[in-house]
């Protein structure tokens, strides 16, 4: 039996993926796994495609416009410095788009470069994973900043 990491898209349609915030019209707006820089969200598309290129027009329209109100939700929740966007699909064959909130505190030579260049530690570490009872209060605001933008039924509770 497959976990809900083994396919986070899957589990985020039928319900079993914890770590979904809302359901918005483009995708699906979750926690990231790790918290090094609080805050840290990925938006799920509602369907498994390989990249964004395997969408529709229309269905490219509604994830990038749900990237950028997720990255609202999450500029708005931190009070980041500014937020980085990322879409690769390298290591996870999924389409997938990152939202990194980038703080002042971080260190000057991290700060002006990609996430990516953090040390793998960063990305494993249990200090950095996500845990309900360090990061629900800002998941939490999040959610809220999602459900209070969006209009009509297009949204689930967590």
């Amino acid at each position: 039996m497959q976990t809900w990491q083994q396919n986070r898209i899957y589990s985020a349609i039928n319900g079993t993926n914890p770590m979904v915030m809302a359901r918005l019209s483009g995708g699906f707006a979750v926690m990231g796994d790790t918290q090094f820089l609080p805050g840290y969200a990925v938006l799920l598309p509602k369907r498994e495609v390989a990249s964004l290129n395997d969408l529709s027009l229309s269905e490219r329209t509604e994830f990038l416009k749900d990237m950028s109100i997720l990255g609202d939700a999450v500029l708005q929740a931190t009070g980041a410095l500014r937020i980085n966007d990322d879409i690769l699909g390298n290591t996870d064959q999924f389409l997938h788009a990152h939202v990194f909130p980038r703080y002042v505190s971080e260190p000057p030579e991290r700060l002006g470069k990609p996430v990516w260049l953090y040390s793998p530690d960063h990305w494993s570490a249990p200090l950095y994973q996500y845990d309900p009872k360090k990061h629900g209060r800002l998941r939490a605001e999040i959610t809220r900043y999602l459900r209070d933008h969006l209009t009509g039924n297009d949204h689930m509770p967590n």
